[in-house]
């Protein structure tokens, strides 16, 4: 794919794309081998938090960039090259021929079997993670990163098997992504069956546009807080605005704080009374 045809293809699908980086279109790595031709989506986590700048610029041991795309908590997927990249590395031979394939199973990574240069074969993408288990993955994250590889999918005419976790190529034991690909194959499979356009992202021009003063006021003055029950008022006007709510506990409590210094002071008095 063109650079154009790649943003293309994923806003086609409902990915939230960012070209923050204006350079992305001519980043990458075609220089030191070949890019294409193609034959599948592998799938990453960063292993690290705030890492979209890294998976554009590199390491000193390894340039950028790193993927082809950086996917953010929020379901951002930011643009990084679309060429090649440094994110695959040596992809087992047995791996890639059942990609190649389109095979319903993927074996263990087998460095016996030889290898391929993943960089030259695959797309990658870098899905915002810690990769401990216990750091998750939003609902807008990981649909967003079903959509990425369905679009590039459905954009080559490839099943779901066309997509494959770098544990499952690496000859390197790496471990990512830290989800269940079995799982994710069956959730870009489902979305295959239906048009790019199914289950679409929301409409964005139907959401609230309002300033933090505003969404302030809106709060506020909102007449939806219940009542206490013990309110003189209470069964006629069972709802309150947030404000008034707020006031009437501030002044509650600034009764009881002034009681309470009343009654201190009338104790301490009394002690200094009594022998």
């Amino acid at each position: 794919m063109s650079a154009s045809t790649f943003v293309s293809v994923l806003k086609r699908e409902g990915v939230k794309v960012s070209e923050r980086y204006s350079g992305w279109r001519t980043h990458n790595r075609n220089h030191k081998g070949a890019w294409g031709g193609v034959n599948g989506v592998l799938i990453h986590h960063t292993a690290g938090r705030d890492s979209r700048a890294l998976c554009y610029n590199g390491r000193s041991d390894l340039p950028g960039p790193l993927c082809h795309t950086h996917l953010a908590k929020d379901g951002t997927a930011t643009m990084m090259s679309a060429g090649r990249a440094n994110h695959a590395g040596p992809v087992a031979r047995n791996a890639h021929d059942a990609v190649v394939a389109e095979r319903s199973t993927h074996p263990r990574p087998s460095a016996a079997s030889g290898t391929v240069d993943g960089n030259a074969h695959y797309y990658g993408i870098e899905i915002e993670n810690l990769g401990t288990g216990k750091d998750p993955y939003p609902a807008a994250q990981y649909d967003a990163a079903v959509r990425w590889a369905a679009a590039i999918c459905r954009h080559h005419g490839w099943g779901a098997d066309s997509v494959v976790g770098h544990k499952e190529t690496s000859i390197e034991g790496k471990p990512d992504p830290s989800f269940d690909m079995n799982k994710f194959r069956r959730d870009v499979a489902a979305r295959l069956k239906g048009s790019a356009s199914s289950g679409s992202t929301p409409d964005k021009s139907k959401e609230l546009d309002m300033t933090p003063e505003q969404v302030f006021n809106a709060v506020m003055d909102r007449d939806a807080v219940p009542a206490p029950p013990s309110a003189s008022t209470y069964k006629t006007n069972k709802t309150w605005k947030a404000k008034n709510y707020f006031m009437e506990t501030y002044e509650r409590i600034k009764e009881l704080t002034d009681l309470v210094e009343k009654l201190s002071a009338k104790v301490d008095d009394l002690s200094k009374r009594v022998p």
